[in-house]
């Protein structure tokens, strides 16, 4: 299950374990193909959070987003990867696993 995250939880959701982060918009093509990818990778036990960068601006600016999709692997609350583009899921599942 993907997670939608927002002001109230992105702290929470994102202060331990092993958390990838996708920074989105609703306009974006390369976000709403590259939902289907991360829908897929969380079905299979990855946990991966939503941040609609349209909805919640002050987090996307906070974290230095600025362009989509982008991506932060956060592992106990701190930055450990940040990218941006479409990925595959070979892609997306290399960088993860580089940080388990």
């Amino acid at each position: 299950m993907l997670v939608d995250l927002s002001n109230e939880n992105f702290q929470k959701e994102t202060e331990s374990g092993l958390k990838l982060v996708d920074f989105y918009t609703t306009w974006c093509k390369f976000c709403t193909n590259q939902e289907k990818i991360l829908k897929d990778l969380s079905d299979n036990g990855f946990w991966i959070g939503r941040l609609d960068c349209d909805k919640f601006p002050e987090i996307a600016r906070k974290h230095g987003i600025t362009g989509f999709p982008s991506f932060i692997l956060f592992k106990n609350g701190r930055i450990e990867a940040q990218f941006t583009g479409y990925h595959d899921k070979s892609q997306l599942l290399n960088r993860l696993t580089m940080h388990i």
